[in-house]
């Protein structure tokens, strides 16, 4: 078995969380682990509905994410976070509350994030279409220590999935084959 512990991963739109942190999930479900996803776009659209994106509605969507996270860890469940998070303070308090936080920064340069975006949100961004849009005209403030950095545009989601998994082996907080 194991204990409960919360996997974080933070990036820019488009940088690949959703989909390692879904691999991840599957993976740790099929070792018989008790897991939760609460992937960002879904969590704003229940937990977080009515949320806006100035700075204080995105800290408060990343404290009820943490807050979640915070139970299910403390309960044995493995719970897997993937939220853009800008702002390192919000990160840093959901951290000190959460014993066995493993941050996962998933980094990738901006023209990749530009040339994966199917919904073409960035170039609006860039055309000052959308406003407070991370990267562009609000900040990313990326991970001072991240546990693990997966450079995206370099990894397929798949290796990226091995990483976090010997990571996650690594600090203790599995025991899986």
């Amino acid at each position: 078995m194991h204990q409960g512990f919360t996997v974080w991963f933070t990036g820019m739109s488009g940088a690949g969380k959703s989909t390692v942190s879904t691999l991840l999930a599957q993976r740790l479900c099929a070792a018989g682990a008790k897991v939760e996803l609460l992937d960002g776009d879904i969590v704003r659209t229940h937990l977080s509905k009515g949320l806006g994106y100035s700075r204080e509605d995105r800290d408060e969507n990343i404290r009820r994410i943490g807050f979640v996270c915070e139970l299910l860890s403390r309960n044995g469940v493995i719970a897997i976070a993937a939220a853009i998070s800008p702002y390192r303070e919000v990160r840093r308090s959901v951290r000190a509350r959460i014993p066995n936080f493993v941050e996962v920064y998933m980094e990738c340069p901006m023209d990749v994030l530009i040339e994966r975006d199917a919904k073409g949100l960035y170039k609006k961004a860039l055309a000052g279409e959308i406003d407070h849009f991370t990267g562009i005209s609000d900040p990313y403030e990326s991970p001072e220590a991240a546990e693990l950095i997966i450079h995206s545009s370099v990894e397929t989601p798949e290796q990226s999935a091995d990483r976090v998994w010997h990571t996650l082996k690594s600090l203790g907080l599995i025991a899986y084959a």
